[in-house]
């Protein structure tokens, strides 16, 4: 068990917190700062936000001796990604009286909203909560917005596994009455044994908790860089199980060896029904009681199951589960990608998955998308799908409606930008970073767009453009984009500069590795330009780039 008598500061906030409570009433109320207090800034992520500010605008401000640009991002809890068109019609409309007016698709199948000053952050989440929507846990340290395959096209077993990403949303969603409190004025509880939480307890988890549900042959998901993913067993065509995997993360710190990114190990199978409930339940129950409470960047789960060890962790969890795990069943990845542009169910729904580069759903000259699917939402005949390459499907279209919707898609340039996109700028994900995140190093999601197109041209010269290598970029090293579990990633060092790690595969069950330390840019494409040309002249018939980097000992 982790040292109680050397907590973090975060540890003893949470404790004496009035179970998510604190002081964010009064900090709401303080006019004089756009800020929070130093305590309510660690709890309000439990309410699924962080404080921001404008990094863009930090020396001018200082400079004039202005208090920095403090805002809000929200992130709203979405279990398996999925809303429908009255619910994206009042996401566009908050976006666009909140908050910067631009909608960010995450990489855990939800959306987030940033810059919302301290005077709009009540007014936001009350409106979210009109369209029945919240973003209750979809931060802090507890279990975070359930993630499961995207696309309904991928298996007949997709609404059932949908169906288990709410019912384990529902299972670890925290039991405290605070947000309703604070966000929507309901009255406190008279009876506060009303909302004790056996799962939680008043300490919560040591750190977030991420749940991934994958069907193979596609791992969308990235079902192995989560604290607990559930692979799904199908045999004649019918859902039996789980192989159920833990220790997955992609977070680490630079210059700092005791922290790694790691995907999970698969511990076993569980049997489809109550048996999987009671399997992540109890995982979450062995994480907050065994996990690190002293240094919270060694307390995820990954670092709980290494120390513990594998064989003494799934004999802890199976003694707690009261079942044993079975033997874990075959199954295999092919790949990430998201199938683009129109495909039928085996329903006979159609459903567009439309690109969106890293996420940023926004109007400009160019391409007004904003617009685009706001149009398509007031006619009420899809719903929309989140995925988790940050990509978004219109669903649910009936065979009569097809031809409307296709036309509003057309008509915006929608069908020209997912077909004319490179399956390299297709496979390419960024965090967010500048100018917002306050962890960030170097750009990411403004920067990685233009140094594609670079990298474009390069792939063309060895006629390797319909190569879809998947390339991720983060700002720093906590991992957002899931960057290492890349074919090849930039994590960024300080602004400008670059780790350049090489050597994942394409289906994300293999890590990659560190190549070159703290590139910038001409750097970056000289190296590049170099290994793709010995990729073109030597690679064997449908060798992967990550492939045949690890052939050649690159890393």
């Amino acid at each position: 068990m982790s040292e109680k008598n050397n907590l973090s500061s975060t540890e003893h906030i949470k404790m004496k917190s009035d179970g998510l409570r604190g002081t964010l009433k009064e900090s709401l109320k303080d006019e004089i700062t756009g800020a929070i207090r130093e305590d309510d800034r660690a709890l309000v992520k439990f309410h699924g936000m962080y404080q921001q500010d404008d990094r863009d605008r930090r020396e001018e401000r200082s400079a004039k001796k202005l208090e920095w640009l403090y805002s809000f991002m929200l992130r709203l809890r979405i279990p398996g990604g999925f809303i429908s068109a009255e619910q994206w019609e009042a996401l566009h409309h908050i976006a666009g009286e909140h908050t910067t007016g631009v909608i960010k698709i995450t990489t855990r199948q939800t959306v987030q909203l940033h810059g919302i000053l301290k005077s709009h952050v009540k007014p936001t989440i009350q409106a979210f909560n009109t369209a029945k929507l919240d973003s209750i846990s979809a931060c802090g340290d507890v279990n975070r917005n359930v993630i499961c395959a995207a696309h309904p096209k991928f298996s007949p077993l997709h609404e059932e596994i949908y169906n288990y990403s709410h019912k384990l949303s529902q299972l670890a969603k925290p039991k405290t009455k605070a947000y309703y409190e604070v966000w929507l004025d309901e009255k406190p509880l008279a009876n506060k044994t009303e909302e004790e939480d056996p799962l939680y307890q008043d300490r919560y988890l040591p750190r977030k908790f991420k749940i991934g549900i994958a069907i193979p042959p596609t791992n969308d998901v990235d079902v192995f860089a989560n604290d607990c993913g559930l692979i799904a067993i199908e045999e004649n065509n019918k859902l039996v199980g789980f192989n159920i995997l833990a220790g997955g993360g992609m977070g680490a710190t630079h210059g700092n060896a005791a922290t790694y990114p790691r995907l999970g190990t698969v511990l076993g199978f569980v049997p489809a029904g109550e048996k999987v409930y009671k399997a992540v339940y109890e995982m979450i129950t062995v994480q907050r009681d065994y996990g690190n409470r002293s240094d919270r960047k060694l307390s995820r789960l990954k670092y709980t199951l290494d120390n513990m060890g594998v064989e003494a962790f799934v004999a802890e969890l199976e003694k707690r589960c009261g079942f044993a795990l079975e033997p874990e069943r075959p199954y295999k990845f092919t790949g990430r990608t998201d199938l683009y542009g129109w495909h039928k169910n085996h329903e006979g729904k159609w459903y567009y998955t439309a690109f969106i580069e890293n996420g940023r759903v926004h109007d400009d000259e160019q391409l007004p998308l904003k617009t685009a699917f706001l149009e398509i939402a007031l006619t009420r005949k899809t719903n929309f799908r989140f995925t988790c390459n940050q990509n978004l499907i219109i669903a649910d279209v009936s065979e009569e409606d097809k031809n409307q919707i296709h036309g509003i898609l057309d008509k915006y340039g929608i069908i020209s930008l997912t077909e004319k996109a490179t399956p390299l700028r297709k496979e390419s994900i960024a965090c967010v970073a500048f100018n917002t995140c306050p962890l960030a190093l170097a750009e990411a999601q403004r920067y990685l767009p233009g140094l594609i197109s670079k990298i474009e041209l390069q792939l063309e010269k060895y006629r390797l453009q319909d190569d879809n290598i998947s390339i991720r970029m983060t700002g720093c090293p906590n991992g957002c984009a899931r960057p290492y579990a890349a074919e090849i990633a930039f994590i960024g060092t300080s602004y400008g500069h670059y780790n350049l790690q090489i050597g994942g595969d394409r289906a994300g069950t293999r890590l990659n590795k560190l190549y070159k330390e703290s590139l910038n840019e001409d750097a970056i494409l000289q190296e590049l330009d170099g290994l793709f040309k010995k990729y073109s002249e030597n690679r064997n018939a449908e060798e992967t780039f990550g492939d045949f980097a690890m052939r050649m000992n690159w890393v």
